[in-house]
């Protein structure tokens, strides 16, 4: 990162400013040797009902990210968030910006966390090893079982190992190609030779297009003039479901029946579409046969047969849900430090520039080629997570930080791992890593990318961290 550091990257807002901070870790005096009660942790202050009520009166908590951090700073690095339901010991809310601290016993890692890239989870209900999400149509509950039966590792051979890189790499920057091949045609229409615009859009589209080729080995049309409208709504049916979601998942199921039909009912159609468009691709998928050469990683799933149509769906519906903007949203982040940082920016190009021969003969080395713009990735992927948690649910009675932690509690982890960790990291980690390479690397080998915005963006917390607002980019073509 020495190179973001000596371009004097700024920091992204003032939650990442943490001036006089202490290490989660190392902070306040030495805990003591006698193991201490749960119910003796520190918790979270404030009156839950009233927490509720104003994230209900303002559509959301935009600022949780913010709220955990200054509590963080003020109890320590573990507290308890207080009870969620009856069956739960409470909520555990933990932290450290050095390591995960010592520990007796043992978590269970769930799937789909918020630090993952698989937005689905809504109103949570613990099952061993898994969270379910109780907020989706009851005709999703066939693939949720399976999903929990079986388990996203069994697919991490068709998504996260090096030969399954090298299948879908070259489909992923033949998208990033058309997608810089297309912008530059709209620059060079302009007798300046650049364009100024919000690039969005665009970048949302290209996520949506990249990810569906890779899952269903089916290309949309969304970098053309006239776009598949069926890929347009399933954009707007993410945008309404994420929205829903943070409005509904603080609100108890109970008192939520009677204060929000409309809401649940816009999440459910959100939800319905989703389904839909996933679950039409499978099976467009099972009606082809098997296909000749590599067509995604559907057709991979159902040739192997190894697994029930209902765990494919399961799977394919998370990393279809989750592929669009907790891609789209880091690319315009580090497009946009990289604007404010032309020193930077310009670097990435020469690297890019040289590296070209070798990417366009075997685009997977763009991995090894690219060592700064990978850098670069990850420092944004720090300073704008899209996921602020990684969920765990004990399945042991443990210690840690010197409290007993009893079996069956959830606990959330604050901490920076852009795709959670181990054998249920986030499943769609390897094709988001190489859609945001790929496209990066065409762009800034083709053109400048300014910004007249230099001031640290907000960012906002609606079930996924996000921009709240994003400037312009003018994007001048490279001769």
């Amino acid at each position: 990162m020495a190179l973001w550091a000596k371009a004097r990257v700024r920091m992204a807002g003032p939650w990442l400013s943490l001036h006089g901070a202490h290490p989660l870790g190392t902070r306040g005096a030495a805990a003591p040797k006698a193991v201490l009660p749960f119910e003796s942790m520190p918790r979270c202050p404030g009156n839950k009902w009233m927490w509720m009520l104003q994230i209900w009166k303002e559509q959301g908590s935009e600022n949780t990210h913010l709220d955990m951090h200054q509590t963080f700073q003020e109890l320590g690095p573990i507290f308890r968030l207080g009870p969620l339901a009856s069956r739960s010991p409470g909520w555990l809310a933990a932290g450290s910006t050095e390591r995960r601290p010592q520990r007796r016993g043992g978590f269970s890692e769930t799937a789909g966390g918020p630090a993952c890239s698989d937005p689905a989870p809504c109103s949570m209900e613990r099952v061993p090893g898994r969270t379910r999400p109780l907020s989706r149509p009851q005709s999703s509950a066939p693939q949720q079982r399976a999903l929990v039966a079986f388990g996203p590792t069994a697919v991490n051979p068709d998504v996260l190992s090096l030969p399954a890189l090298q299948k879908y790499t070259p489909l992923v920057d033949g998208v990033a190609r058309d997608f810089s091949q297309t912008l530059k045609a709209r620059v060079l229409q302009n007798a300046r030779g650049s364009l100024t615009l919000d690039i969005a859009p665009s970048v949302f589209r290209y996520t949506i297009e990249a990810s569906t080729l890779v899952l269903y080995g089916e290309r949309l049309g969304l970098l053309t003039q006239q776009p598949n409208p069926d890929s347009l709504n399933f954009i707007h049916a993410l945008e309404a479901m994420l929205k829903s979601t943070v409005q509904l998942m603080f609100v108890p199921r109970r008192l939520s029946r009677w204060m929000s039909t409309n809401m649940w009912r816009e999440h459910f159609e959100a939800w319905d579409y989703i389904f839909q468009y996933a679950i039409q691709r499978i099976y467009q998928e099972l009606a082809l046969g098997h296909p000749w050469h590599y067509s995604g990683i559907v057709a991979e799933l159902l040739m192997r047969a190894d697994m029930t149509l209902d765990t494919i769906k399961a799977n394919t519906i998370d990393l279809t849900a989750g592929s669009v903007d907790t891609t789209a949203f880091p690319l315009l982040m580090t497009l946009f430090e990289l604007a404010r940082n032309p020193e930077v920016e310009q670097a990435l190009r020469q690297e890019s520039l040289v590296a070209e021969a070798q990417i366009s003969e075997n685009p997977q080395r763009a991995i090894t080629e690219l060592p700064l713009l990978w850098a670069a990735l990850k420092e944004d992927l720090r300073l704008y997570p899209v996921g602020i948690t990684v969920e765990e649910q004990v399945s042991s009675d443990l210690v840690l930080q010197n409290y007993h932690i009893p079996a069956g509690g959830p606990g959330s982890w604050f901490l920076h791992l852009a795709f959670g960790f181990g054998v249920r990291q986030c499943l769609g980690r390897r094709v988001a890593e190489v859609e945001m390479l790929l496209l990066l690397h065409h762009v800034l080998k083709n053109f400048l990318v300014e910004t007249l915005e230099q001031e640290d963006i907000k960012m906002v917390y609606r079930f996924i961290l996000m921009p709240s607002t994003l400037p312009l980019f003018t994007f001048r073509a490279i001769q």
